[in-house]
């Protein structure tokens, strides 16, 4: 399948500001259920951004404004081809020792009822039979709801909530696979939905696993299944934190106003 993206989001400040900074993970590494035909990351003068690579393998762009501004921008736009894979991944960079994704964070942080959800939602025989289970699970006890939970909303307290959002699904699945000792790691990416339209009109987690018998695995509890042609991976992390796609601080007295847009589509070439 041939997917394109375009990503863009605004900034708007009420008066100027001196200075801001930004970190982005917006862009995929192929791997071999993906490959990225182009793919590039602009900002407001739309020259492309300068990146680096993070210790998670993950391309991390910079976006930098450094003198008296009212607006921002940052602009993606990109197309890739994928297939199914069944949801393991093979052929992504693997820079960290699996026992790295057995760390806990606040975010992870297993708690008693966490724990119980672990133990009795892992049924079946294989390593992946097992973690396929925790996923519906999960799926099951978390409702997908937005404006209930933010950034700041740990596994625990969604889990006490009964909803969220994918990264609150995600960071359930991780708490819980990590319990069991089970590395386990947070993803960032986008989805085509296959809706009318051929849009999505956000950003969308996931988790992976490392299963025994397969290797890593991508999980999507939100959705109750495993990511396949339709996801392009582009951050990994130990939670939203460590692969948030965008990230930023800026100086200045102002209240900032943002707006967002993203469409993932299927290319006019695979219709």
């Amino acid at each position: 399948m041939r997917l394109a993206v375009r990503h863009l989001t605004s900034y708007r400040y009420s008066r100027p500001i001196a200075y801001a900074i930004q970190t982005l993970r917006l862009t995929p590494r192929p791997h071999e259920g993906l490959a990225v035909l182009r793919w590039q990351v602009r900002g407001e003068t739309r020259r492309p951004l300068p990146f680096f690579i993070d210790g998670f393998g993950t391309i991390v762009h910079s976006h930098s404004i450094n003198r008296p501004h009212d607006s921002g921008a940052i602009l993606v736009e990109g197309e890739v081809e994928t297939r199914p894979t069944d949801g393991v991944i093979r052929g992504a960079p693997e820079p960290l020792p699996l026992e790295f994704f057995l760390r806990t964070t606040k975010l992870t942080q297993a708690d008693p009822a966490i724990a119980e959800l672990a133990v009795a939602g892992t049924r079946g025989g294989t390593s992946r039979d097992r973690l396929t289970s925790l996923m519906e699970a999960i799926h099951g006890r978390l409702v997908y709801r937005q404006g209930v939970t933010d950034a700041k909303t740990t596994a625990a307290q969604a889990l006490r909530n009964g909803s969220g959002v994918c990264q609150d699904h995600a960071h359930l699945f991780i708490a819980a696979a990590r319990h069991l000792g089970t590395p386990a790691r947070y993803v960032g990416g986008y989805l085509w939905t296959g809706a009318e339209g051929g849009e999505y009109e956000a950003s969308h987690a996931w988790a992976e696993a490392y299963a025994e018998d397969t290797g890593w695995i991508g999980f999507d509890p939100s959705n109750g299944t495993v990511p396949g042609e339709a996801y392009i991976r582009t951050g990994v992390g130990l939670d939203y934190w460590s692969a948030a796609p965008v990230r930023g601080i800026w100086r200045g007295e102002a209240e900032e106003t943002l707006a967002v847009e993203v469409t993932v589509t299927q290319a006019q070439a695979e219709q």
